[in-house]
């Protein structure tokens, strides 16, 4: 193996989603890295915001804002992509939607808005990034965000997007198979609760009511803590890298053991 087989220095990537507490991450990583960052996320402000960030570290990207799961949208990404890149090495899908709605009281509307986000614009960034990719015959990666949810019943309200995960898992498993002759690698990550801004903000709004939850979790995680984003966004590296070259298909939890031990936690209430 090449010593300089984990670099993605040069690489073009496209992140959705990358406004976030994952996807900033992961673009910090890379980013530093030396690869070409594409973030796109729907929240303009927010994407201004992190590059700003970025730049202050030396770190250049450029920003679309995009709602990936319109088809529209995402057409117009990669649109912007081959005219001024030719084509993406490596796709990000991290752009997600969730709720906590008992099934029962799941309408339409919540439905379509979390499917359509968590799994649906998967498969639409996939489909376009692999145009580009099968067009120029050169190798690519993706790499899926998915949760434990995709894999284990947690419960808790979490049915849309639990439901939309496992779906992640299983086109993971398809887009490898279809794509493997054209030299195009789709894994896929699941974590288990992870630290972002968005997390520490959830708890602080909270106050007291979000400590029976979070012990539950934990008691779920051998390691004893729930995940950060830099444990996300070191996986995301080696998978979207040559070092990973003979990997696809792979669904690979960062979870603390979580999925071997007992997703979630443990049933009941909180």
């Amino acid at each position: 193996m090449s010593k300089n087989a984990f670099s993605v220095a040069g690489k073009v990537v496209v992140i959705t989603g990358a406004a976030g507490g994952i996807g900033m991450e992961v673009c910090r990583q890379l980013g530093g890295d030396g690869a070409k960052l594409i973030m796109a996320d729907i929240d303009e402000a927010a994407l201004a915001a992190g590059k700003a960030e970025l730049e202050e570290r030396g770190i250049s990207a450029v920003t679309f804002k995009a709602n990936t799961s319109v088809e529209a949208d995402v057409i117009s990404l990669f649109k912007y992509v081959a005219k001024e890149f030719g084509m993406a090495d490596i796709l990000v899908n991290n752009a997600a939607a969730g709720t906590h709605t008992p099934p029962q009281d799941t309408t339409l509307e919540i439905w379509n808005t979390v499917i359509g986000t968590s799994l649906t614009g998967y498969f639409l960034n996939a489909r376009e990034f692999s145009k580009l990719a099968i067009a120029a015959k050169k190798p690519a990666a993706v790499v899926n965000i998915s949760s434990i949810a995709g894999s284990s019943a947690i419960g808790r309200g979490n049915f849309a997007y639990s439901v939309a995960k496992g779906g992640v898992n299983q086109m993971t498993r398809e887009l490898a198979i279809e794509w493997a002759k054209s030299k195009i690698r789709v894994n896929a990550i699941q974590p288990c609760s992870v630290n972002t801004p968005g997390w520490r903000k959830w708890v602080e709004t909270e106050g007291e009511k979000a400590k029976p939850l979070m012990d539950l979790l934990v008691r779920g995680i051998p390691m004893g803590r729930v995940a950060e984003p830099e444990d996300i966004a070191h996986a995301v590296h080696f998978l979207a890298s040559d070092a990973a070259a003979m990997v696809t298909g792979t669904i690979l939890p960062v979870d603390g053991g979580n999925l071997a031990y007992n997703a979630g936690g443990t049933l009941g209430d909180y």
